[in-house]
């Protein structure tokens, strides 16, 4: 099977955890770990340019996710925040032009940063459906994301609406990312009726308890990019402060960075 199949099948039954690499190193690291697929992360990448998360042009990423997804065997979900574009046109363009370039799925979200608002839902189905629109070609997994709760919106209701009208408008997975409270997945879960995603966080529900609620994929989003600069930040600001480093660090292994970063 083609990486873009492959994808298709870990959905279709069971729970997988698919972490997000920000840089060629850390996807190698990752997929050396026996992990079954991949997903970028806007937040992280922008994070490697200097730039807080939706600073980043469509051409950078391109530049960024063409080695990505080349640098292991395996599937790699793109974050692809609004794909870049403002009409259906330009969405289904960018949704293809990923397939095209080694993506086997790819997101769209209805958070609108020059609106500052979350878009209506039905402009948001609309866009949802262009996407799927452009991925129908290559067959590429499409998610469509609800950003209500990462932005103060609790209405749990209206989330769900709004994942059924993308499922409706051709959305191959959904993700509400922010939720944590079992009950809540579950509902979402039942009532999508289709492959769900959920970010894991710290403090918040384990794999096997977000399986047991039938969710299908777990992804990490930014937080391995985080803990990663969290971790150099701290060992850094500790040589500052008293001229030395731990041997506590949590230093890289050896074998792990032979096996993976060979190239």
């Amino acid at each position: 099977m083609n990486r873009i199949d492959r994808f298709r099948t870990l959905h279709a039954a069971g729970t997988f955890v698919m972490p997000n690499p920000y840089d060629l190193g850390s996807a190698r690291l990752l997929a050396a770990l026996g992990y079954p697929a991949l997903a970028s992360t806007s937040a992280g990448f922008a994070a490697t340019l200097g730039r807080l998360d939706m600073n980043v042009s469509l051409e950078e990423l391109i530049a960024h996710i063409e080695p990505l997804a080349a640098a292991t065997e395996l599937p790699l979900n793109v974050d692809s925040e609004r794909c870049y574009a403002a009409d259906a046109a330009g969405v289904s363009a960018t949704v293809a032009q990923l397939a095209e370039i080694g993506a086997a799925g790819c997101s769209i979200e209805d958070w609108d940063p020059a609106a500052d608002r979350i878009d209506p839902i039905d402009i948001a189905a609309a866009r949802v459906r262009a996407a799927a629109d452009g991925a129908a070609a290559s067959g590429l997994v499409l998610t469509a994301r609800c950003e209500n709760h990462l932005h103060g919106v609790q209405d749990l209701d209206d989330t769900i609406a709004r994942l059924v009208a993308y499922r409706e408008a051709g959305a191959d997975a959904v993700y509400a990312p922010g939720l944590v409270d079992l009950a809540q997945i579950r509902r979402v879960v039942d009532e999508t009726g289709v492959a769900v995603n959920v970010l894991i966080l710290p403090g918040g529900p384990s794999v096997a308890e977000l399986a047991g609620v039938g969710v299908r994929r777990v992804s990490t989003g930014s937080l391995l990019s985080r803990i990663a600069h969290g971790a150099m930040v701290a060992a850094a600001q500790r040589l500052l402060d008293a001229g030395t480093v731990s041997r506590d660090e949590p230093f890289l292994s050896g074998a792990l960075a032979q096996q993976a970063l060979h190239d």
